[in-house]
């Protein structure tokens, strides 16, 4: 080697002289040809050696060159990272955030340290194990956990998901962000408005009840940039929002697994989100298992129990389990008979089936309140819902159209 050999005058300076500079530009020196990987084997253990003496140095400047020099290294010995890390910040966030000779188990004993510039660095590096991850979120400060949902190289399982939903559901920096991770159904913005059901592919490893809070976190956001709309009546954006997101929240459901299902309905109750409305589009779109978790869910039953009374060949089992669940009078007519539409017809499996399927429903349920005297001059689902919500109580509707 030339001038990159490592000399017995380089070790002299670090040891002899009294400059910091000097030692912080022969820490760099050294540091950048260990990384290079051009030392021989004895000059690798030397300089190995002479790390150790740096991290102990008084002057921060020094250990500083060392890890801006050191901090992707991957021959950088183990305990010298350890060190370098464990240091000031001016020293620690270079290796921090880049080194990837610092394990989980390091990583994790410094985010508990509660240093919010080191847990930052961390939130930064260009991959996040899932061990990490949910460390960092137990930290429970919003800047790091906005940072860690922000970096795509962040593995963040579905556990911890769930645990940013219920803890930064209101608080945009988190939101934001999280809105935005690819790892995320697609684009829950385009889904919120019902343009696409695409964005519900990949959801994998996503809690539904997370994705169903940041439907709901999204139609608000367009709730009220509508509602300061002066093309819109009053309640307009209100209704409008609601049937996007409760569209948006079926076509989450569609094809889970009956427990994701059973866990999306409960997380719709405890957030006063399972309305009747849901529940009512659930069955006239042919979503049996939502609907059997619905009625489970609000009458308190066990699901087998709900299941029985639904399907009951007669008229009394249904009956008493839909008083049970506190659902309106007036919608009654409409669910008695969806269900028996959905025990004539099935889906024929050809394209747009779902949208026949439900044009079905609608023509036979329009049907059955024109014969109790109320009509609808429209046969969208989303019309039908709105105008049969506010019905009031059948005994008082008949020969009546609502206004």
């Amino acid at each position: 080697m030339s001038d990159s050999k490592l000399t017995t005058d380089d070790v002299g300076r670090l040891i002899t002289e009294h400059s910091p500079e000097a030692r912080a530009e022969t820490a760099a020196k050294i540091a950048s040809h260990f990384d290079q990987g051009s030392l021989s084997p004895a000059e690798r253990q030397l300089a190995e050696d002479i790390f150790r003496l740096l991290v102990k140095d008084a002057e921060v400047r020094v250990r500083q060159a060392l890890s801006t020099h050191l901090k992707e290294s991957a021959l950088l010995p183990h305990d010298v990272a350890v060190a370098l890390a464990r240091d000031v910040d001016d020293v620690s966030l270079p290796i921090l955030q880049f080194s990837k000779v610092l394990t989980d188990q390091d990583l994790i004993a410094i985010v508990r340290s509660d240093s919010l510039p080191k847990q930052m660095a961390i939130t930064r590096r260009p991959e996040i194990s899932s061990a990490v991850s949910e460390v960092l979120v137990d930290t429970g400060k919003t800047a790091v956990v906005a940072s860690l949902v922000a970096n795509e190289g962040a593995d963040i399982s579905a556990k911890t998901l769930d645990k940013v939903e219920r803890e930064f559901r209101h608080d945009p920096a988190v939101t934001g962000p999280l809105l935005q991770r690819s790892r995320l159904p697609g684009e829950v913005t385009s889904g919120i408005m019902g343009l696409d059901s695409a964005w519900l592919v990949g959801r994998a490893n996503v809690p539904m009840s997370l994705t169903e809070s940041l439907v709901n976190q999204v139609s608000e956001q367009f709730e009220k940039a509508l509602a300061g709309s002066s093309r819109l009546a009053d309640g307009q954006a209100a209704d409008l929002m609601a049937h996007s997101r409760e569209r948006a929240t079926i076509e989450l459901s569609a094809g889970a697994d009956r427990e994701d299902v059973e866990g999306l309905v409960r997380h719709l109750n405890v957030n006063g989100r399972l309305t009747p409305s849901i529940v009512l589009r659930a069955v006239c779109v042919g979503d049996t298992a939502f609907f059997e978790a619905a009625l489970s869910e609000l009458a308190k039953i066990p699901s087998a129990n709900a299941v029985a009374l639904i399907h009951d060949p007669g008229k009394l089992g249904f009956k008493a389990l839909y008083d049970k669940a506190g659902l309106p009078a007036a919608l009654f007519a409409a669910f008695r008979c969806a269900l028996d539409v959905a025990r004539e017809n099935q889906f024929d499996g050809g394209d747009l089936d779902r949208e026949r399927y439900c044009r079905r429903m609608v023509e036979r349920i329009l049907t059955q309140y024109e014969t109790m005297g109320v009509s609808f001059d429209a046969s969208d689902l989303d019309y039908l819902l709105a105008r049969i919500r506010k019905l009031p109580d059948p005994t008082s509707t008949v020969g009546a159209s609502p206004k």
